[in-house]
């Protein structure tokens, strides 16, 4: 795995998250992704080398929300483009708590059993493979049905034996700022966009870009 990380590129970080896995969660979105799947919502999440964060800084930021987690969700951006930084990230979520730990990932499941098993090993769900618009939107917990979910734990057995397949999003406050959290359905998205429109509303989402905006939808 090489030198330890002292620090990891991050696009935000939210409690608690419902959408997400089971429970109340501690949620995180890791900066950088170099897959950028065509349609994917997520595009102020690409750009690499953004967002650095020492681990001091974020543990002491999710150390208040331990006990009232139910488990820890990371997704981006690609978290296994920064391999040891989620490596670390997931050895001390394992050390200080027993909920599950879920992680999305566009890379197929093949590729991260091949180059990433040291770290799937710390992991108790993985959904996994790029979005793919054309495969549909009906499976919980994926943005697309090509998407595989893996179920690697008795804990995930437990937890993920049973989905709900209900579209529902969180709706979140940082400061001032106002973003939601999930996985939306593309048609309700869009009805939300026309919405807010007709209620002469003006934002930018992040599938537009990475200007300001005062509504963003993450995965």
């Amino acid at each position: 795995m090489g030198t330890q990380a002292t620090s990891i590129n991050l696009n935000r970080l939210h409690f608690p998250v419902s959408t997400l896995g089971f429970g109340q969660r501690v949620a995180l979105w890791v900066q950088g992704c170099s897959l950028q799947c065509s349609g994917c919502i997520s595009h102020d999440t690409w750009e690499p080398n953004r967002g650095q964060v020492p681990f001091s800084q974020l543990t002491a930021t999710i150390e208040p929300w331990i006990e009232q987690s139910d488990g820890l969700t990371v997704s981006g951006g690609e978290p296994f483009e920064q391999p040891e930084a989620l490596a670390r990230l997931l050895s001390w979520w394992r050390q200080c708590h027993r909920g599950d730990i879920l992680v999305f990932s566009g890379m197929s499941w093949e590729r991260l059993c091949r180059h990433h098993s040291d770290v799937l090993a710390q992991i108790d769900v993985v959904v996994s493979d790029p979005f793919l618009a054309s495969a549909g939107h009906d499976l919980p917990l994926r943005g697309s049905d090509n998407q595989r979910l893996h179920r690697l734990t008795p804990l995930a057995e437990e937890r993920y034996a049973v989905i709900s397949d209900q579209r529902v999003l969180d709706l979140c406050w940082d400061g001032n700022r106002v973003w939601m959290a999930g996985i939306p359905h593309p048609a309700d998205f869009a009805a939300l966009h026309e919405r807010l429109r007709n209620q002469g509303l003006d934002f930018r989402s992040s599938e537009q870009g990475s200007l300001p905006v005062s509504l963003e939808v993450m995965p």
